[in-house]
């Protein structure tokens, strides 16, 4: 059942957004050759405990993973994609790593991912060229075509629709197991957001319905395998992968993403 949310309501939310915005671009910023994984969890504790929000992640224990998950944020390397459980390793330069983060503050629950190109100082026109960010790219154009679609009086088929046209259109396969979701109170509500589907088909998108949205594929299978941890989900053909997410609320005037966040700097190296 969906649980359509008052302005009032979606404005908190918008609160655990920010922060979620905020936590994404300062470990992407981090996300440097020679950093280890397991320093961006640790920094993730440390905002998070800074701010007095709540981990959607820690003891998380779905049916589909070996639970409970001790970590406060999913950090998936190259042909990782989801549920990435943070390990001791040490990021290399072209390193493809994505970032999912979910909070709650004041019992309010905002998720979003993005996925970077582990670089040291480079000119962003020539690595945009690159597969592997041709690859990130996709996924984005994916999702704002997804928001782009989330009016109110469409329908939930649209949005699934439109991220299934942009990976078509760019050569990419879909994989129907994993998508977004509902989000509100809790980190997954109803309903279930296919990245593929049929416009016109589904629920009727109103005023209140919060949704994450999450395109991901990877460069040459929608198969995925599991590791050893009963976690991380990677490309069954070992293909790099990508995922971008936002939490995006449908209003009276059309959609609005609560999870936007500033562009990271691409020149400099923070301080701890």
């Amino acid at each position: 059942m969906m649980e359509l949310k008052t302005p009032a309501e979606i404005e908190k939310m918008a609160v655990t957004g920010r922060f979620v915005g905020e936590v994404l671009s300062d470990l992407s910023h981090r996300a440097r050759p020679g950093v280890n994984v397991l320093d961006l969890e640790q920094r993730a504790r440390t905002m998070i405990a800074d701010r007095g929000a709540v981990s959607c992640y820690w003891d998380y224990a779905p049916s589909f993973g070996e639970g409970p998950f001790r970590n406060v944020i999913c950090l998936s390397v190259n042909d990782a994609v989801l549920h990435g459980l943070p390990h001791d390793h040490v990021l290399a330069d072209g390193d493809v790593l994505t970032l999912d983060f979910a909070v709650t503050i004041d019992g309010w629950a905002a998720d979003s991912a993005v996925t970077v190109r582990v670089r040291d100082a480079t000119d962003p026109s020539t690595d945009a060229d690159h597969p592997d960010s041709r690859l990130i790219a996709s996924t984005e154009r994916a999702l704002d075509a997804a928001i782009a679609a989330m009016t109110p009086g469409g329908r939930l088929g649209d949005v699934s629709a439109a991220i299934f046209d942009v990976a078509r259109a760019e050569g990419y396969r879909v994989n129907t197991e994993y998508g977004g979701h509902g989000i509100g109170r809790t980190m997954h509500e109803d309903p279930h957001v296919p990245n593929l589907g049929r416009a016109g088909r589904g629920p009727i998108l109103r005023p209140g319905m919060t949704l994450a949205l999450e395109p991901w594929w990877s460069a040459g299978t929608e198969r995925l395998v599991s590791d050893p941890d009963g976690w991380t989900l990677r490309s069954a053909d070992g293909s790099m992968t990508a995922h971008s997410e936002h939490t995006v609320a449908v209003t009276d005037v059309g959609p609005r993403v609560l999870t936007a966040r500033d562009t990271p700097p691409e020149t400099t190296r923070p301080s701890d």
